[in-house]
């Protein structure tokens, strides 16, 4: 028995909760891996896990062993990496998933100048703006507002994501410009779905909270769309700053309410806990960490204005 392949397949069941999703990760058939893990049972003498037709899940003893299997595995994957590092940059296939409101616009100028400093690094980025499992999906980072959905994976902020209510000129002209939050039920409001708050807003200004449900005559799970549409002049939106800068620096967006704090979310990697020392990822995480600094360069202006806080 090579027990650190047997393990290997034991940490990967266990976080996918899936033996075909397993082997389908490490490359092998589904007969593999449920062999590897008969040995390492046999060899422990212990069940790992409970089985059922639908579900798999650890047993006593697989919980406390996956703790430190899973340690040992990442260890020995940073080993491997440090070792390749110490000859050459990093190497291989890094698959990403991240949500267009920052691909689009903002990550194409960074990938470029990643792929121009590690050319070794095969990148394959899907947009779409889901939560997902790293793990399940075959993810090495997801970038997302939602906190992880399992214990096994691990979160690094990059930088918060401010929201803002916006209108355009022509908006403002025709139906007035909002002082207060209630007086946003009496407009017409478009609304991005995916924010982790839902339809729950609340607002700050001092001692004073507001708290509302908005009623969305137009939703979307595009801020793109959502902006373009505010800028033709029929409706309010909220958008994140990190789409809505620009039109609001060059006056094509206002500002509403900007006197009043909405509460901000963490964009974040997020990937599996035997990946927190691979190479390839920590190297692309890193390098978005640089490039953003304190603030995101899309912020600091709105920043200064006082418009986000």
């Amino acid at each position: 028995m090579d027990r650190l392949l047997s393990v290997e397949a034991f940490v990967r069941v266990a976080e996918t909760g899936n033996f075909a999703r397993a082997a389908q990760q490490l490359g092998v058939t589904r007969s593999v891996i449920t062999h590897r893990i008969q040995q390492l049972e046999q060899f422990i003498n212990a069940p790992l896990f409970h089985r059922s037709t639908r579900h798999v899940r650890l047993s006593e003893v697989g919980e406390t062993y996956y703790k430190e299997c899973a340690d040992m595995v990442a260890s020995f994957n940073s080993l491997t990496e440090h070792m390749r590092e110490l000859r050459a940059k990093p190497t291989g296939k890094l698959r990403v998933q991240m949500l267009p409101g920052f691909a689009i616009g903002h990550f194409g100028r960074m990938l470029a100048e990643f792929t121009r400093l590690y050319p070794d690094i095969e990148v394959d980025v899907i947009v779409n703006d889901r939560v997902v499992d790293p793990i399940e999906e075959g993810f090495d980072v997801a970038f997302q507002m939602f906190p992880p959905m399992a214990e096994t994976l691990i979160e690094r902020k990059l930088f918060s994501v401010r929201r803002l209510f916006c209108m355009s000129p022509d908006y403002a002209g025709e139906f007035g410009v909002p002082t207060h939050p209630q007086q946003l039920l009496q407009h017409k409001i478009a609304l991005y779905e995916g924010y982790p708050s839902r339809n729950r807003w609340i607002f700050t200004r001092e001692d004073e909270t507001v708290e509302l449900s908005l009623p969305g005559q137009v939703r979307s799970n595009s801020v793109h769309l959502l902006r373009d549409y505010a800028s033709t002049g029929v409706c309010i939106v909220c958008l994140p700053t990190l789409v809505a800068s620009d039109d609001l620096l060059s006056g094509r967006l206002i500002p509403v309410l900007p006197e009043y704090a909405l509460s901000s979310f963490n964009f974040s990697a997020v990937y599996p806990a035997t990946q927190r020392r691979a190479l390839k990822v920590r190297t692309l995480i890193d390098f978005l960490v640089e490039n953003f600094g304190d603030e995101p360069c899309w912020d600091k202006p709105l920043l200064e204005r006082g418009w986000v806080r």
